[in-house]
């Protein structure tokens, strides 16, 4: 199972760019494995997040469809989630996302990350996907 991060959906629909095309090959190479992809409802906020404060508005759809279209499920943020993020935004240097995303990945054991943010490198059990 991989959970695959907000920015591989952006990085797919965004312009000509070197991580386009990296990206889109992750993601069929997963896909012909017969991996199971999922996300968390976190990624789908980040997506909303980013376009809306770069003023991109055009683009969220897209990369909505985009990742809803690759995942199998969704899981969501519940308050144990939340509390386990905090534990982890307590005791080591992560963004809150990315909290959120270890903790989604430790509850639903997901061992592997689809993702450019080289943050995840630093938390034991999980192994990120994606090129520097």
């Amino acid at each position: 199972m991989i959970l695959i991060d907000s920015n591989i959906p952006m990085y797919i629909v965004g312009v000509a760019q070197s991580k386009k095309v990296d990206a889109q090959l992750l993601v069929e190479q997963a896909v012909a494995r017969g991996d199971r992809l999922v996300t968390d409802a976190e990624a789908l906020q980040e997506i909303l997040h980013r376009y809306a404060a770069i003023e991109r508005r055009d683009a969220i759809a897209a990369a909505l469809k985009t990742l809803l279209g690759i995942v199998d499920e969704v899981f969501p943020i519940d308050r144990e989630t939340v509390l386990r993020a905090a534990e982890i935004v307590q005791g080591a240097a992560f963004s809150a996302r990315d909290a959120v995303h270890i903790a989604v990945m430790e509850r639903h054991r997901v061992p592997r990350i689809m993702s450019y943010d080289r943050d995840f490198d630093r938390w034991p059990g999980i192994t990120r996907i994606g090129s520097t």
